[in-house]
């Protein structure tokens, strides 16, 4: 199918409420006050507070447009909404769970495991953490494999955001894909470059139009950012170009819409960014108090001193000696200076805030423990395991929809290094395995060697695995037999008599009840 001819909306209608909410994700993922604001209260940075009509509406629109964010601004006040940044935080968490750690990419060929790991080491784990993050925050990411010989001698595994893709399902399996981003815009005018994913091809096209539409396809040569590019790509490979990774399934926004069905999941799905507008309401109010309950005195008007015509007056608090004032005072004839001290609400907001946060996070899958809300600290890697089962569980399933994308990718990029370099290499399907997320403890796990060494329970190789997890064969036997080399050889008494040197299992031991030549045993 060849890229579009121009004219109409982009994204494609089919897809706009998909776009719709990856806005409204991709604002609370930034995590901007202005882009909250103008997502809720159509207004940005610098602009007066306006209301809109929907936020006076019943139903779900008005609900919706009453969020805190889209609450009207009183007349006459300034906005002093505060952003909490959970939403970043719980996508940073999810990333960090998956590859905090580079994952283990295993084939049986010695120069294309070679081959991966130089992979791993020039940026593929910095690549699947940034797409791990965008993938927590906005449902999916992908893979695409790009090559330059201006940059680097080989291609490479880049990441492509979810919401600059509009991509193709065949039996909920990706069957193409169109990448596409704004190159060059000014007031009015868009340029957008697509970049279509089929089976053996990649096609590229320019297109001038404006904010919703697509508007005519241009030369590739129009603008530096396209230049180079030739419209169509035969990557010599039966396979797509890239790869789709969802976050976690279903999407129950769009189970029903056979364009989103199979789309990953946000963390933020659901009930979640009601909690998260609840919370940024809550710090707002406790920091409004602060700001209220600042300690103010009532003084009376002769105490001002005056600044001159027009700029009125001012008291001193600092001063210590006033002139004699000719004035009524109270009945007692003193002049008296009050005190206003508001009360800072300091246990309610906290109590409510982590209340909210607990609430965000139970709806996210991950334990408070993750993020250093929990008062007990754990020590070993069994404790922190225990704490975090929660943040560990939700970890091992979106593992279920990351490995096998991930192991296609790999497998999609050393075939099109053979098709397209020449690189000799034999394409292989790896095995991919992610690191353990929480480190085990080495004084537990000597303490448990030493144990099964003593009840003679494990053998030297077992006893090196349970220690060195992420060895391989061949430093796993090495040390075996470091530890063989380094053990005393037994020593021979030389007054010990032939039976005792050779054991009661020796061949010259008559077999029982059988007379055994030779004189008799010594008798102790």
């Amino acid at each position: 199918m060849p890229l579009p001819n121009g004219g109409g909306i982009w994204p494609p209608h089919h897809l706009t409420p998909i776009h719709h909410q990856y806005a409204t994700l991709d604002a609370w993922f930034r995590g901007g006050a202005d882009e909250l604001a103008l997502l809720y209260g159509a207004q940005g940075a610098g602009a007066r507070p306006t209301n809109r009509p929907s936020q006076y509406r019943g139903g779900i629109v008005g609900a919706t447009a009453r969020w805190f964010w889209g609450a009207p601004t009183p007349a006459g006040e300034r906005r002093t909404k505060l952003h909490v940044p959970v939403a970043s935080d719980i996508a940073t968490m999810s990333s960090d769970l998956l590859f905090s750690e580079p994952p283990s990419l295993t084939v049986e060929n010695v120069q294309t495991q070679e081959r991966i790991e130089e992979l791993v080491e020039n940026g593929l784990q910095a690549t699947l953490l940034e797409g791990a993050e965008v993938g927590a925050a906005l449902g999916d990411y992908y893979l695409r494999a790009v090559w330059d010989t201006q940059v680097a001698e080989k291609p490479w595994l880049a990441v492509v955001h979810a919401d600059a893709a509009v991509p193709e399902w065949r039996w909920g399996k990706l069957a193409a894909v169109t990448f596409w981003r704004v190159v060059e815009q000014d007031d009015r005018t868009y340029l957008r470059h697509l970049e279509r994913h089929e089976p053996g091809h990649i096609l590229h096209g320019l297109y001038r139009g404006e904010a919703g539409d697509l508007g005519k396809q241009i030369p590739l040569s129009s603008t530096p950012a396209t230049a180079g590019l030739e419209p169509v790509i035969e990557t010599r490979i039966p396979k797509l170009t890239a790869v789709h990774v969802p976050n976690m399934r279903p999407n129950r926004d769009w189970r029903n819409l056979p364009a989103g069905a199979p789309l990953g999941r946000s963390d933020f799905a659901g009930p979640v960014l009601g909690l998260m507008d609840a919370l940024d309401e809550t710090y707002t109010s406790w920091m409004r108090d602060i700001r209220l309950g600042k300690g103010r005195l009532h003084v009376p008007k002769n105490y001002l001193e005056k600044l001159g015509p027009g700029q009125g007056a001012a008291f001193d608090p600092d001063r210590e000696l006033y002139e004699g004032l000719d004035t009524l005072g109270a009945a007692d004839g003193k002049m008296e200076i009050t005190a206003t001290q508001f009360a800072i609400r300091v246990a309610e907001h906290r109590d409510t805030g982590a209340e909210l946060l607990a609430a965000i996070l139970r709806a996210t899958g991950y334990s408070a423990q993750s993020f250093g809300l929990s008062g007990e600290v754990a020590v070993t890697a069994t404790e922190v395991s225990a704490k975090e089962r929660r943040s560990l569980t939700t970890r091992g399933r979106k593992a279920l929809y990351t490995v096998p994308p991930l192991a296609d990718a790999v497998e999609m990029l050393l075939q099109l290094e053979v098709a397209l370099f020449g690189s000799g290499i034999e394409p292989e399907r790896p095995t991919v395995t992610l690191a353990d997320s929480v480190s085990p403890d080495i004084q537990q796990l000597a303490t448990t060697a030493e144990l099964m060494r003593r009840a003679e329970a494990a053998s030297d190789e077992t006893l090196v695995r349970l220690l060195h997890p992420d060895w391989d064969e061949t430093e796993v036997q090495a040390e075996v037999a470091r530890i063989a080399d380094a053990r005393p050889k037994p020593v021979m008494d030389p007054f010990a008599l032939p039976s005792e040197m050779t054991g009661p299992e020796s061949e010259d031991e008559a077999p029982e009840g059988e007379e055994q030549d030779g004189p008799p045993a010594r008798q102790e």
